[in-house]
């Protein structure tokens, strides 16, 4: 009986120190969380209260900047308006494509492994790089796109020069970079209980009705967490902007960020770039809520009805 107690207080006294140890292994992850997320937040939170061009003594003007943003800017309001398309675009986009080329890549395919770096390279390239490729497979007048519509009898289509083309042109480069998602969706798909399509197959279920009602509910989490992630960097694009279009023609392309950028280093109004910034962090904030209080709806585990 001694023996069973010292070695029950030698086991939690072991179990004490992991605790410690565990906990002192996150303290350089709250570290960098307070100091590069946290206070920089704050930080833009109280200068978006000031006047200020980064140079002369910030000065206190209260709400004005924020007044100004939704009665007089008169880009703010076109500048949401492309982002949402944006984001809904690209975000659709790829999550369509990139569960589409994974059901292929999961598949018993000749030289699997290359196919798959081949559809994942495009997201580790150099975004700077990417764009200026793809403008000119866009130009007008010798862009391969261009071309390929000619051989039809189609005339030239100015995708980043018409406001009306300019956004989905350029939310098809953002689906092509989608590779990361490629990734996690063959992963989501290689976990799929293969007991489940048995079970299904037993029942006279053809592929579709296995793709519904086994695949997809099964991918669900991976569904979510790939379009939480779509969303969040999709919303806060900038590269198309800087690289192309430049916001342009008109204020087609004017995201949000692109936005910030010109104000805070163009015309050197840090604190009013502050009170768009920290507006921005509250819309991507109000849509992640949308998606997380949606999700308990269509997202299922195993074990569970639902999240």
């Amino acid at each position: 009986m001694e023996k069973q107690k010292a070695v029950r207080r030698k086991l939690s006294r072991q179990a004490r120190q992991e605790e410690r140890t565990a906990y002192l292994c996150l303290i350089p992850a709250f570290i960098g969380l307070i100091v590069l997320t946290y206070v920089p937040l704050v930080a833009v939170f109280i200068i978006s209260f000031f006047e200020w061009k980064g140079i002369a003594s910030p000065h206190f003007n209260g709400i004005a900047n924020y007044v100004r943003l939704f009665t007089t800017d008169p880009y703010f309001k076109d500048s949401i308006q492309v982002t949402v398309i944006f984001s809904v675009l690209a975000v659709l986009g790829s999550l369509v494509y990139s569960l589409i080329v994974a059901l292929l890549l999961n598949r018993d395919i000749p030289a699997r492994g290359f196919f798959r770096a081949v559809f994942y390279l495009p997201y580790v390239l150099p975004a700077a790089a990417v764009y200026i490729g793809w403008s000119w497979l866009y130009e007008t007048n010798f862009g391969l796109f261009n071309y390929i519509l000619g051989l039809f009898g189609i005339d030239n289509i100015m995708f980043l020069s018409d406001s009306s083309y300019v956004v989905p042109s350029l939310a098809v480069i953002a689906v092509w970079l989608s590779g990361n998602l490629i990734v996690i969706f063959l992963a989501g798909l290689q976990n799929v209980p293969r007991v489940y399509h048995e079970a299904a197959e037993i029942d006279g279920a053809n592929a579709w009705q296995r793709f519904v009602h086994v695949t997809v509910p099964c991918m669900t989490p991976i569904i979510f967490y790939n379009l939480l992630m779509s969303l969040i960097t999709n919303m806060q694009v900038v590269t198309p902007a800087l690289a192309l279009t430049s916001g342009g023609p008109g204020n087609s392309s004017m995201f949000i960020t692109y936005l910030m950028y010109r104000y805070a280093f163009k015309s050197n109004q840090i604190g009013y770039a502050c009170a768009i910034s920290f507006v921005f962090f509250v819309l991507i904030a109000i849509f992640t809520a949308i998606l997380f209080s949606t999700s308990k709806r269509w997202v299922y585990y195993e074990g569970s009805d639902a999240a």
